[in-house]
C-alpha cells in the first residue's frame, strides 16, 4: 500500500496481468473461443493481442527491436487484426506460452530500462511527430490496456462458465 513509484506501477501492471491469466485459466479451445453479444472478441484473441502489445511496447518501441516470430511474418497493413483473428487456430497451450513468454521478456526489458534511466528513459522508436514516450508512459499505458481488456474478459469468462470476480 505504500512504496516508491516504480514498485507501485509495476505491481499494478502485474496485478492486471494476473487478472488476465485468471480469466483465461483452465479453459479449453471452446472456452477461449467463446464470444458474447455482437463482439468478435475472445479470451484467446485477447491473450494473443496482449502478447503482441507487450512485445510492441517493451521490445519494439522501448528498445527498437524488430518483431520476431510470429509477429514478423504478418502483413499488418493488410490484416491489422491478425492476432485476434488467428487466435482460434492456436491451441490453449500455444496461446498461454506466447503470452507468458512475452510477459517474461517484457519484465526483463523493464529491469534493463530501469537500470538505464529509470522511468524517465525514453523509447527508441518515436511517434510521427518525433516525440518518444517514457518508460513511465509505457507502463501506465500497459496498465490501462490490460484494465480495459480485463473488463471485456470479465464478461467473456462469465459467459463461458459463470465464473466471476477478480
Amino acid at each position: 500500500m505504500a512504496a516508491d513509484e516504480t514498485t507501485m506501477l509495476l505491481a499494478f501492471l502485474d496485478y492486471q496481468r494476473a487478472t488476465l491469466a485468471w480469466k483465461c485459466r483452465g479453459l479449453d479451445s471452446d472456452g477461449l473461443n467463446t464470444r458474447t453479444a455482437a463482439s468478435s472478441m475472445t479470451l484467446g484473441g485477447m491473450m494473443k493481442h496482449m502478447a503482441l502489445v507487450e512485445t510492441g511496447w517493451f521490445s519494439r518501441s522501448l528498445y527498437g527491436h524488430d518483431y520476431s516470430p510470429p509477429w514478423d511474418a504478418v502483413d499488418w497493413t493488410a490484416d491489422p487484426d491478425w492476432e485476434w483473428r488467428t487466435a482460434a487456430e492456436d491451441t490453449p497451450e500455444e496461446l498461454r506460452t506466447l503470452w507468458e513468454d512475452a510477459v517474461t521478456r517484457s519484465r526483463q526489458l523493464v529491469v534493463e530500462a530501469l537500470a538505464d534511466g529509470g522511468l524517465d528513459r525514453l523509447a527508441v522508436r518515436t511517434w510521427p511527430d518525433g516525440r518518444a514516450p517514457s518508460l513511465r508512459w509505457i507502463v501506465l499505458h500497459m496498465i490501462e490496456e490490460y484494465a480495459r481488456h480485463n473488463g471485456h474478459a470479465d464478461l467473456l469468462r462469465e459467459v463461458v462458465d459463470g465464473e466471476t470476480g477478480e
